[in-house]
């Protein structure tokens, strides 16, 4: 049985429980205990992701929920700035990009370089997963 707060405004439908388990390097370390898809608390007609903090026993006001489609530039927006190049003065998707500080760029992909080995099998999931839902 989760124990994924259902009394709170965001009212999930589907859930990851103890998230706080699997949440790449800070597995056993975070306050996200929860990941949830469901009825948003702005919008009982809209659909939203939400991530429970929890913090101290008590449901942390810092909670994020954010639309599906936020979500999704979000990740298009990850992935773009992998693929810039510090020279580019154009984006690389349709969310029209644009560099702030050239100079920080590498920070980016420096990040993931040295992370790679916790988000790559999670993107490899993300292709996966589009894959299968795109051939639909």
């Amino acid at each position: 049985m989760t124990k994924i707060p259902t009394h709170l405004k965001h009212k999930p439908i589907i859930a990851v429980d103890n998230y706080d388990k699997i949440d790449s390097k800070y597995a056993g370390q975070t306050d996200a205990k929860y990941l949830s898809i469901g009825e948003a608390q702005y919008n009982v007609k809209e659909i939203s992701l939400k991530v429970f903090r929890n913090v101290n026993n008590k449901w942390s006001r810092q909670s994020e929920e954010l639309p599906i489609h936020r979500n999704i530039d979000l990740n298009i927006l990850f992935l773009a700035s992998l693929l810039t190049d510090i020279n580019a003065n154009y984006s690389q998707s349709s969310l029209r990009e644009e560099i702030i500080e050239s100079s920080k760029i590498h920070l980016i992909k420096n990040y993931y370089d040295n992370h790679k080995e916790k988000l790559y099998p999670r993107l490899e999931e993300l292709k996966s997963l589009l894959d299968k839902f795109l051939a639909k």
